[in-house]
């Protein structure tokens, strides 16, 4: 018989009123997954040969979601919210439905909650471990808690074995006064547990089917009771509102961040730092304060990302600095420079040594080696050579109020200050443009291009038309010190 579970039961099935919202309890996310998608990493690291989901409220959202990260997870439906007991009945039936019968219901079946994002799949190894050295038929996870108001104690005999699980609402004073709750994870013999689950009583406090009257039932019948308490007892919490939500985001943050810096990541300030469980890091890269890394992305050594900078899905490579900047979907390349107060959208990739400066807003944008668009720019929709500058203040007009178009800047081009590009339009190789303009053809490779008309000067135009005023005045003592009015030359009139 294999050494994996024949399958983890994740219940999933809770409405989560507590947490006022539209969205189903165990999608919300912390630190970069849903709980639900948390709980399923732990799982299946355990290689459990199915996984069942059980679901309930909410099951429009719970099922697609649980298919994106299983495509072959099985969904129970609890139409009912008649206790774990009852929940547990509906996957196992499920999984007996998928096996063609009770009888494939042999070896460990792993039962957890859906809502401990902290769980780890070492945790489930561990318990599972238990469970078959002890040739248990239930074991349970334990953990003591200061404050163990809400859970079910877990109460022991004389000699240490475990006698039976009361729900708070069941439990007499001297029984809540126990710190050892259940976590409500288990591990059983399928078959036993299908049995057994035909004998659960609803004769409580809630008139629910308990999950944990199973441990009573195995005592009276005799069969071994085992428990796991672990010294980890974040992994067993779950979040019933947004501030336990909000506790175990920071909880898990901080574990992740002590993580990346023991493999050799700088963290400056961790009390400012929010990373993704996504997130991939190489040693010797640098995270300064204000920083949130999210999704999948990819910092690189000798990289330094911050502060205050929001990277989602974004690829930041070696040696690279992103400085005060929001992006998401972009690559950064090696020694490349990007901010402060940058804008990477979706699609846009800097070259290795390129530059993206202050006030610059990409879309879509493609920057070769060495490319740098410095300043107060907007570039969307683009191709940028190697080696180009472009100038300050310069707009890449890339939508004509129906389609957007592409505008492409061949290499080592140089382009003044406060142009703009007219898609869909291309500037040839080593071609330059003049200050203030406005590109609707194409530009030769190595031509001079330029839109603004010659400049015209009308001298006195302001001892004609603001007589009297401040800059008249001041007008007249420069050219007391300079000359006659006119003396520099021009139009000479209107």
């Amino acid at each position: 018989m294999s050494s994996n579970p024949t399958a983890v039961i994740v219940l999933a099935a809770g409405a989560g009123t507590r947490m006022r919202s539209r969205t189903a309890k165990v999608l919300h996310p912390v630190c970069g997954r849903s709980m639900l998608a948390h709980v399923v990493a732990a799982a299946t690291a355990v290689e459990p040969r199915h996984l069942v989901a059980v679901v309930g409220h909410g099951r429009e959202q719970v099922g697609p979601h649980v298919h994106e990260l299983v495509p072959s997870a099985l969904l129970a439906v609890q139409e009912e919210q008649l206790g774990t007991g009852h929940a547990v009945r509906v996957g196992l039936d499920a999984l007996a439905e998928a096996l063609g019968g009770a009888a494939g219901l042999d070896g460990a079946v792993v039962v957890t909650t859906g809502d401990t994002p902290l769980l780890e799949g070492s945790t489930l190894a561990t318990l599972l471990a238990v469970h078959r050295d002890g040739g248990h038929a239930v074991t349970l996870l334990t953990a003591e808690l200061g404050d163990p108001t809400g859970y079910g104690r877990v109460l022991r005999d004389a000699d240490g074995s475990v006698r039976e699980v009361v729900e708070q609402k069941d439990a007499t004073a001297e029984q809540r006064a126990v710190r050892e709750v259940n976590a409500g994870i288990y591990v059983f013999d399928g078959p036993y547990l299908a049995e057994a689950l035909g004998r659960l009583s609803s004769d409580n406090a809630q008139g629910e089917y308990y999950l944990t009257d199973v441990v009573g039932i195995a005592r009276r019948d005799g069969v071994r009771v085992g428990a796991h308490l672990t010294d980890d007892v974040d992994q067993t919490e779950g979040a019933n509102d947004r501030v336990q939500l909000a506790d175990l985001a920071a909880r898990l943050n901080r574990r992740t961040l002590e993580r990346w810096m023991r493999a050799g990541v700088t963290v400056v300030d961790p009390t400012s730092t929010w990373i993704d469980v996504t997130v991939t890091l190489e040693p010797d890269s640098t995270v300064l304060p204000g920083v949130q890394l999210l999704g999948t992305t990819t910092v690189a050594e000798d990289a330094v990302v911050g502060p205050d900078s929001t990277l989602t899905d974004v690829e930041v490579s070696r040696g690279a600095r992103v400085v005060r900047t929001h992006a998401e979907l972009a690559v950064v390349g090696e020694q490349a420079t990007v901010g402060p107060f940058s804008y990477l959208r979706p699609g846009t990739v800097v070259g290795a040594g390129g530059k993206i400066g202050a006030f610059v807003e990409a879309k879509n944008a493609q920057l070769g080696d060495g490319a740098k668009v410095p300043h107060l720019s907007y570039v969307g929709d683009a191709e940028i050579g190697a080696g180009t500058n472009i100038g300050a203040g310069t707009i890449f007009a890339n939508y004509d109020g129906v389609a957007k178009h592409r505008t492409v800047v061949g290499r080592h081009a140089r382009t003044g200050s406060n142009n703009t590009f007219v898609a869909p339009v291309h500037i040839g190789d080593g071609a330059v443009t003049g200050g203030g303009t406005v590109v609707r053809e194409d530009v030769p490779a190595g031509a001079l291009a330029v839109s603004s008309p010659p400049l015209r000067i009308i001298a006195d135009w302001v001892a004609r038309r603001r007589a009297g005023s401040a800059g008249d005045r001041a007008a007249r003592e420069a050219h007391g010190a300079d000359g006659a009015p006119g003396a520099r030359g021009g139009t000479g009139g209107e």
